[in-house]
């Protein structure tokens, strides 16, 4: 079953982003510049943040067709999904364009290291979408185990395209990096704050709201306090300002998470977007980045 075909009223300038699936992108091409910025990438392309942009959106308008095909009748099947299948064949054919275009812009102008990276990734996006497809979650769960998943392949392949171009660091470098783990857990908690909202929305029972808002809070916070200790203990004053964005990302979401009740879910979302964007206000302004 697939989401249903309705009207389609004039939407907000606002969502477009969302609708159109530019939002992921954007958030790993800012994050992408922050990482080539903290580990001193000297040489870094403006082929790469178009490969990634691309990779990211394809990816994303992929799972949100096969979202809106196989959970149709899922309270998850929201405006996005309805916007994509009503519109499939434009979607379908324009990720098809920017798969050969990413594709040929790593065979052409990537260097050949990048080929190892994306095993890794390549096993993370096919784990996601595994757990996409072959799994049913009741409509009343939460699907953790699919955004963390989401999660850490969107950090390692925003990570992996600034990494690459440092010529004396590997693999094992990058999976050990603190700027990648944190980043990740962040991704992690971005994606599922939105379910979590979304799950908040449809109950009223105290306990399960009380459950809801500690899953969320208390990684939050963690997270922040990994942070600030990481920016206090870094001995190169130049990954500071990466673990404040950071930081700064984690308040952010608990600013949006306390005053939820003032926003529809498809703002919500565009806030949690803007969540991770907005950091690289604070990094860029620390005259080291």
């Amino acid at each position: 079953m697939v989401c249903g075909v309705t009207s389609d009223p004039r939407k907000p300038w606002w969502l477009l982003p969302n609708l159109l699936s530019l939002d992921a992108p954007l958030v790993a091409v800012v994050w992408l510049a922050m990482f080539a910025k903290t580990w001193g990438v000297n040489y870094h392309p403006t082929h790469s943040y178009v490969l990634l942009g691309l990779g990211v959106w394809v990816l994303y308008v992929a799972d949100r067709l096969l979202d809106a095909t196989l959970h149709g009748d899922s309270p998850r099947c929201r405006e996005r999904h309805r916007f994509h299948r009503r519109h499939w064949r434009k979607f379908a054919c324009g990720g098809l364009i920017a798969a050969g275009a990413a594709l040929a812009t790593v065979l052409m102008r990537s260097p050949m290291a990048i080929f190892s990276y994306l095993i890794i990734e390549g096993i993370l996006v096919a784990g996601f979408f595994a757990i996409a497809t072959f799994t049913r979650p009741a409509a009343e769960d939460v699907p953790f185990a699919k955004n963390i998943v989401a999660g850490a392949a969107f950090a390692f392949g925003t990570a992996l395209v600034a990494h690459v171009y440092q010529y004396d660091k590997g693999i094992r470098d990058l999976l050990m990096a603190r700027e990648f783990h944190v980043f990740a857990v962040l991704c992690m908690l971005n994606i599922s704050a939105i379910d979590l909202w979304e799950h908040a929305s449809r109950h009223s029972d105290p306990e399960v709201l009380a459950t809801d808002e500690l899953s969320l809070t208390l990684p939050l916070t963690l997270l922040a306090g990994a942070c600030l200790f990481f920016a206090l203990q870094a001995e190169q004053h130049s990954s500071r300002p990466f673990y404040y964005a950071v930081l700064t990302g984690a308040a952010l979401l608990h600013v949006v998470n306390r005053t939820r009740a003032r926003f529809s879910l498809e703002a919500l979302r565009v806030l949690a977007d803007l969540a991770l964007v907005a950091p690289a206000l604070v990094f860029f302004s620390f005259p080291s980045a």
